[in-house]
């Protein structure tokens, strides 16, 4: 550990520092961006004016160290580290409770990230709270929060209308079709929303959201079971700057929602695409477990999107599952394979 002698001096013009807060700003803050979150928490316990610089200083904190605890520490750091705009408390065991997240949305207002996955003891409670306190979020990961209501998730995209990016995976009760048409109705800028294993979604969610957020670069419905190919078609034309999409075990889409998104390329390509030449459309695909589709539909898609790769270390279009779809290959993945056919011939 690094030690600080009470007269070191600093700089070739010899200014000492008899006291620790006789270190200047800058310089703290300096420091301070060297060490671990753990030991900046510790740091600003050590005297009233570390405690002020590193508590204004400070926009970015995880807490993903703390193995226990972590409810007691944030109900008494966060008033202090008001200027906070990302926030990570990922858990490995449930520690965070309502109180907390309450105290974070007292004092918190600045906050844009926030990361609360896997917090399993959580309630409608935070929700509301976030919705009160941080409506200037930009991120929000509540991946595992399986308590919260689909009543109160609606209620936080109300208030938190700037979202980009949202994480629902497994949030079982709060992301129903209602929720989304909520989210679709109010958060026009999000860009990402992962619905992993929510398998009460359904083409009516979905199709609120691609109406509601053309904005939408990524979407996951793995596990999403009810979904079919309406909800693909709804994605592929109101959403045109889709990059990724995961439909693993979505065993309802057949070859018509391959067709809508390979023909959407051809869409864009005399609208939005023609102003963006440098956009390569489609770059990831998880079809796994889709057994309903067919190689012709699914090497239409790979042909409309040079950026979907088959080919071993570059592997964006995912076919798990799939034996029937061995023989699509993307246009980097067909010509070695032409090259070795006069071979074969003979």
């Amino acid at each position: 550990m690094v030690g600080f002698d009470a007269s070191m001096v600093i700089g070739g013009g010899g200014a000492s520092i008899s006291y620790w807060n006789d270190i200047p700003v800058e310089l703290l803050l300096q420091i301070l961006s060297l060490v671990d979150d753990q030991t900046v928490i510790v740091a600003s316990g050590v005297c009233h004016g570390w405690r002020d610089v590193i508590c204004w200083g400070v926009t970015r904190l995880s807490f993903s160290w703390c193995k226990k605890n972590m409810n007691n520490l944030i109900l008494s750091i966060a008033p202090r580290f008001t200027k906070l705009q990302t926030l990570v408390l990922r858990q490995h065991t449930p520690q965070l409770q309502d109180d907390a997240v309450e105290k974070i949305a007292d004092y918190c207002h600045d906050l844009q990230e926030l990361d609360l996955s896997k917090s399993f003891l959580l309630r409608d409670r935070s929700l509301y709270a976030l919705a009160r306190g941080c409506s200037n979020l930009l991120k929000l990961n509540i991946s595992g929060c399986s308590d919260f209501s689909e009543t109160a998730l609606g209620h936080l995209t109300g208030y938190c209308q700037k979202l980009k990016v949202l994480n629902l995976c497994g949030c079982v009760r709060a992301a129903t079709d209602r929720a989304l048409k909520a989210i679709g109705y109010n958060c026009h800028q999000l860009q990402s929303l992962n619905l992993g294993w929510c398998h009460h979604v359904s083409d009516e969610g979905v199709k609120s959201l691609a109406y509601g957020c053309p904005d939408l670069r990524a979407v996951d419905l793995c596990g999403c079971v009810l979904i079919t190919d309406e909800s693909v078609i709804a994605l592929a034309n109101k959403c045109l700057y889709l990059r990724s999409l995961d439909l693993y075990y979505c065993q309802n889409i057949t070859d018509q929602a391959m067709y809508s998104l390979a023909q959407s390329r051809m869409r864009k390509e005399h609208g939005v695409w023609s102003r963006s030449r440098n956009e390569e459309g489609l770059m990831n695909l998880n079809i796994s477990q889709c057994t309903a589709l067919t190689p012709p539909a699914v090497q239409a898609v790979c042909d409309s999107f040079p950026a979907l790769h088959t080919c071993p270390g570059r592997h964006s279009l995912i076919t798990s599952g799939c034996l029937n779809l061995n023989s699509v290959r993307c246009k980097c993945g067909v010509q070695p394979h032409r090259r070795l056919v006069p071979n074969l011939a003979h």
